[in-house]
């Protein structure tokens, strides 16, 4: 045993020395949530697993899962959830190969989907299966403890009956849920579908009396024996106007993926109208409106005021004028507002807010102009004046500069702003900083005339 050793120790010393290697683990690098969760709205048994069940696609996941959005721990990780639009239950079906700490822990898959669907995830499958026939009748239930508000469009004269066939809402009806018990219970329910679909959305306080939410559904077909389905839901709040008043502003509104497109949305929007008008509110506001929602809104609210009489001798009088007037040899900007007595008329009358009147006016206005190629010159002009006052502010002709400067700060938030003297030019001021807030004005100014022109196009007997 010894001159074995002797001769391994003397073959050792001969051999040169072997550096020993050392093996890194692979950091995790994760998946983003948006590429392994697939989200399925399903209204039957039936649906779940079915190769073409509605797959809804969510504004974004991945800010539900930690601070980078991604999930780690996993290998070959697919989550499958499926979301009842019967009584908004969920079932999420998680499949993976393996599961490793490789440096970012393991993710806390239960604990995340809980964050979007809170009690409503059920953890068992069969216990999911069996909501569609225990809970076929959760809508129903709603209806029946709300209240059916009438579909009627009011002009500020009248309550004559919309036409319905246009925006496809015979077959439906809107209910409205008050009360804090109802509104939380129903709202609880809706909350996965606000944090997945609405860009940005905060979940309303359920506490406070003040919210109410409208539901609008498919009505019930009696030969067939289904039950009313919900299509879609706006959440909407009183506050206070001084001295004696009401505001209502609509918060939330959101028309489930399968039936968007339909006209539901209209329909929502036009009760709500009704509403502020019975109830005498001061005005009707919207929430920071989306832009699908704004062309919405302003369609609605262009064809109301296209037959409201109180203002229309001053529209006619803001079109001659434009017409018979060379803007572009002037070099003060012009104002083509509206008097303030049709703003207040258009408040008190249509609960139409100034805000949004003086985004219509300018539709209206454009719609006045016949033929509109002849004079488009002139409303652009308008257009480009108003949106220089509103970004850079009304006295920008009078010498007032905004410009980028060096600075340690965050480039974004950093800006400065000065009015050169009697006029003349600073030489702080660049041909380069006014050549791109130029530009910048008139990548705003074209983007404004294509949404006029698309709301003209749709409101306009022409393009009906």
């Amino acid at each position: 045993m010894g001159a074995k050793n002797q001769s391994s120790a003397s073959a050792s010393a001969t051999e040169p020395k072997k550096r020993r290697r050392v093996g890194f683990s692979k950091i995790d690098p994760g998946v983003e949530a948006n590429a392994c969760i697939k989200i399925y709205l399903v209204s039957s048994k039936e649906e779940v697993d079915a190769p073409d069940s509605y797959c809804i696609q969510p504004v974004d996941l991945n800010h539900f899962f930690e601070e980078d959005g991604k999930i780690y721990g996993y290998q070959g990780l697919q989550i499958t959830v499926w979301l009842s639009s019967i009584s908004f239950h969920a079932y999420a079906d998680i499949a993976f190969e393996s599961t490793s700490d490789g440096g970012k822990g393991i993710t806390d898959l239960k604990s995340a989907l809980q964050n979007i669907f809170a009690e409503n995830i059920v953890e068992k499958k069969e216990d999911f299966l069996e909501t569609f026939s225990t809970e076929c009748d959760y809508v129903q239930s709603i209806v029946l403890k709300g209240e059916i508000l009438q579909q009627r469009a009011v002009n500020g004269h009248n309550s004559d009956s919309i036409d319905l066939s246009k925006t496809d809402c015979s077959d439906v009806e809107v209910v409205r849920v008050v009360g804090t018990m109802p509104v939380g219970h129903l709202y609880s329910h809706l909350i996965p579908l606000v944090l997945l679909l609405v860009d940005g959305s905060n979940p309303i306080d359920i506490t406070d009396p003040g919210w109410e939410i409208l539901i609008i559904v498919q009505k019930k077909n009696d030969q067939e024996g289904n039950p009313p389905r919900l299509l879609g839901f706006a959440a909407t709040y009183r506050f206070y106007h001084y001295p004696d008043s009401l505001r209502l502003r609509l918060g939330q509104i959101l028309v489930l993926p399968p039936y968007q497109h339909k006209g539901y949305g209209r329909c929502l929007l036009e009760v709500l109208n009704n509403i502020a008008i019975s109830e005498n509110v001061y005005d009707l506001t919207v929430e920071e409106p989306l832009d699908s929602l704004q062309h919405v809104r302003t369609c609605i609210d262009v064809q109301r005021l296209l037959v409201f009489e109180p203002i229309q001798q001053a529209l006619d009088s803001t079109i001659l004028r434009l017409k018979e007037e060379n803007l572009s040899k002037k070099s003060q900007a012009s104002h083509f507002t509206p008097p303030p007595t049709a703003i207040d008329d258009v408040r008190k009358a249509l609960k139409i807010n100034k805000t949004q009147f003086l985004q219509c006016w300018e539709v209206l206005i454009y719609l006045g102009l016949d033929p509109v190629d002849k004079h488009i010159e002139n409303f652009r002009t308008i257009i480009s004046d108003r949106i220089r006052a509103d970004v850079i502010g009304k006295d920008s002709a009078a010498g007032k500069r905004l410009i980028e400067f060096p600075t340690d700060y965050d480039e974004q938030m950093a800006f400065v702003m000065f009015r050169s003297r009697s006029g003349e030019a600073s030489v702080i001021d660049s041909e380069e900083s006014q050549a791109e807030q130029e530009r910048q004005l008139k990548q705003l100014v074209d983007e404004r005339m294509k949404q006029i022109e698309s709301i003209a196009q749709k409101v306009s007997p022409q393009g009906s």
